[in-house]
């Protein structure tokens, strides 16, 4: 086969075409050229090798988006190993669970997480080194401790022979089927999400500055802070801190990025804040996923922002988005049509392609940068990995226009009168009202069991929220078996790290709502 290396796909290729002097990543504290961050990866590698690491071996990393995770997630692929970078909104119990399963033998994490990380490493009987982000005294019962100067400081390692197939990278998801699995991603996939989406749509530039809200330790943002700007010789710029309107506002403005990245719930709160209307003024695209994208969260943002939102779908399991709107083409309310190298289909609940417009099914995906299986998960494999296609659990229709149009979740589409009812239609309708800043459209039983939708509203700054009259507001805008048959008012939806609506917690809490009494 073939030799291929992700790392020197991304790193040493552009020192070979002598771009070494360009700045390849800017943080808060550090500037480092494409020379120098070679050269860190480099070091990382052979720090890694030096402390026992072969290649194939799992290196999990809990850290801030920064210097250390960037290069920990490059200087392991480089070494043959595959790096497992996992979020750091977990407990001790959460990383001590894919750090036991993912048989991991180093953890790299930052400081701020030692706490998390001393619970995980008892529940980790393999783990035999702790690597710190700085200097610290503390120590880990019963494994090595090591600092990242060591690694930092160590002679260059070597590029592994890896070839295109060789495992380069896993990231936990829970996905469609539950529990927590590790997506197995190969080194080619890496490049091929570059040459698909970063070129073919976004049409990257070695003169782009990507930003991202989601974080490293996300598909999405691991391809918009690293894979997507270092395969372009652009540059990225890396936030440790958890974001904020605000936060994310200064960055723009002092950093001055060409492409911004982020997820509809963070959109709708940039429009909620009071930041300048001219803070994206050096934005040239800003790109949403996630999750669905509301037309209406379109045409405020670019209403009052100047800036287009590309809304695209992509998962865990694919390694970024392959459903896109384009430049300059954007449906608002839909999510385009299939980004080149892939192919897309519609099944219904047999299995079986659905060829009509507008009738809903399944969504399935086939293309180059599909994972090659769940660790360990047999089962779930087998539902999620169905030959050449990727089983994605999201409810679609194929639109006249040829653009797809996300109904939700498979398993989140209901019933009202016998007719089905897409929550992300009434969602739309009622972010149309100038009360409502955000919303979410669960099912809820009525007094006979019989489910009906309930939308759970977070009033918008300011404003209050007349329920009698947000219903009114959707019997006015679609047929009237669709509306909402009660208004729940809520200071914030439950979101999970990558901000999509947890909408198991709210049918829960809004289960009682259409009973007798319950709102009064």
């Amino acid at each position: 086969m073939a030799g291929f290396n992700a790392a020197d796909y991304l790193l040493d290729r552009h020192l070979r075409d002598g771009n070494g002097g360009r700045t390849a990543v800017v943080t808060p504290s550090a500037t480092l050229t494409y020379a120098q961050l070679a050269d860190a990866v480099h070091r990382v590698a052979g720090g890694l090798t030096a402390i026992g690491v072969r290649p194939e071996e799992r290196v999990m990393l809990c850290m801030v988006d920064g210097v250390e995770l960037l290069t920990g997630i490059l200087g392991a692929m480089y070494t043959g190993a595959v790096p497992v970078p996992v979020s750091t909104m977990v407990t001790g119990q959460e990383l001590g669970k894919v750090l036991a399963d993912s048989r991991a033998r180093v953890l790299c994490v930052s400081t701020e997480f030692t706490t998390a990380a001393r619970e995980a490493v008892t529940l980790a009987p393999e783990l035999s080194a702790v690597i710190l982000d700085r200097a610290n005294p503390l120590d880990f019962p019963g494994v090595d401790t090591h600092d990242w100067t060591e690694l930092s400081t160590s002679d260059p390692g070597r590029p592994f022979s890896t070839w295109e197939d060789s495992p380069a990278l896993w990231l936990y998801t829970s996905g469609t089927t539950g529990e927590p699995k590790g997506a197995m991603h190969r080194h080619a996939s890496i490049r091929a999400v570059c040459e698909t989406y970063a070129r073919a749509v976004l049409g990257v530039r070695a003169d782009d500055r990507f930003f991202s809200v989601a974080k490293l330790f996300f598909a999405y943002g691991i391809g918009n802070s690293a894979f997507f700007p270092l395969s372009a010789g652009a540059c990225s710029v890396l936030e440790p801190s958890r974001p904020s309107p605000q936060l994310v506002a200064d960055r723009v403005s002092t950093r001055r990025p060409t492409l911004f990245f982020a997820v509809p719930t963070f959109y709708s709160a940039l429009l909620a804040s009071d930041i300048p209307d001219d803070t994206f003024s050096s934005v040239r695209q800003a790109v949403s996923a996630g999750e669905p994208l509301p037309g209406v969260l379109f045409e405020r943002f670019r209403a009052r922002f100047g800036v287009e939102i590309l809304d695209g779908l992509g998962s865990t399991e694919a390694l970024h988005i392959f459903l896109s709107n384009r430049p300059g083409a954007v449906v608002p309310g839909s999510t385009g049509t299939a980004v080149p190298g892939y192919d897309l289909e519609i099944r219904d609940t047999m299995g079986t392609p659905i060829e009509a417009v507008g009738e809903p099914g399944e969504l399935f995906v086939h293309g180059p940068s599909t994972a090659f299986g769940y660790w360990s998960r047999y089962e779930a494999s087998k539902r999620v990995f169905q030959g050449e296609w990727l089983r994605t659990g999201d409810s679609y229709v194929r639109n006249p226009d040829g653009t797809y149009t996300c109904l939700g979740r498979f398993n989140d589409m209901l019933k009202a009168g016998g007719i089905w009812v897409s929550p992300s239609e009434v969602e739309q309708r009622l972010l149309r009202h100038p009360d409502v800043a955000e919303v979410a459209v669960v099912a809820a039983p009525d007094e006979d069991g019989i489910d009906k939708p309930v939308a759970c509203v977070v009033p918008a700054a300011g404003r209050a929220v007349d329920p009698a009259a947000l219903i009114e507001f959707c019997r006015e805008g679609m047929a009237s078996f669709k509306r909402p048959r009660a208004i729940v008012m809520v200071t914030e939806l439950p979101k999970t790290a990558t901000g999509k609506i947890r909408r198991n917690i709210i049918r829960e809490q809004v289960r009682d709502a259409l009973r007798p009494g319950a709102l009064a």
